[in-house]
């Protein structure tokens, strides 16, 4: 196994450790498992990097890199749903619709496959990753700077960002939604394009 599929295997492994962190009851779990969920994003952009510059694209790596990427992203934001406090809880139905975009968009590469075609990835569909990224940093952050004290008394481990989030600009109501609305709106446009651009995936044959 080469470098950048070890390091996909390895993001899987983060992802399990993640979201470990949110159940375990200790002192700064949020912040740690933020800090998981940076260094497996990492991993994402580094082992792609690698393959590219180094030809070591696998069929391994082209089936796991972007499965692993969609396990990583879904489990970060199934947890920011559970949430119990509000505004720091995503809504459930943005999350409803970035996991069925994905699984439409995994359908269509999956009948893609069966034809003999391939479907390539697009712009959009980086551009929605990125605020996908961007919506959980952020509203894990700002859960993480809200943070409780430990049960030694320590202070939180994010507790000198608690002020950026209570500016108005800044903050979830505004700020929050925002990254929610561009996730949200980037998520239906990238699905839609894949559609309208593999469209006749969906025609049947002709009958001769």
């Amino acid at each position: 196994m080469n470098l950048p599929n070890k390091l996909t295997v390895a993001r899987l492994l983060l992802t399990v450790l993640f979201v470990l962190l949110f159940y375990l009851p200790f002192a700064n779990r949020v912040s740690c498992a933020l800090l998981v969920f940076l260094l497996a994003s990492f991993t994402d952009y580094l082992d792609g990097e690698i393959a590219r510059r180094r030809n070591l694209v696998t069929d391994f790596g082209k089936l796991m890199d972007p499965l692993a990427d969609k396990i990583l992203m879904g489990a970060a934001l199934v947890m920011l749903v559970a949430e119990p406090r509000e505004p720091l809880r995503l809504p459930a139905w943005t999350v409803i619709v970035v996991l069925a975009r994905e699984f439409f968009v995994t359908g269509i590469r999956m009948l893609a496959l069966n034809k003999g075609a391939v479907v390539a990835a697009e712009k959009l569909g980086k551009h929605k990753t990125f605020w996908q990224m961007i919506t959980v940093i952020y509203f894990m952050a700002a859960r993480a700077s809200a943070e409780p004290a430990g049960p030694g008394g320590g202070e939180p481990m994010m507790q000198w960002a608690a002020g950026a989030f209570e500016h108005y600009w800044f903050s979830p109501h505004v700020f929050g939604y925002f990254c929610l609305g561009m996730m949200v709106s980037l998520t239906l446009i990238s699905g839609l394009s894949y559609f309208i651009k593999n469209r006749a995936l969906f025609q049947h044959g002709e009958k001769g």
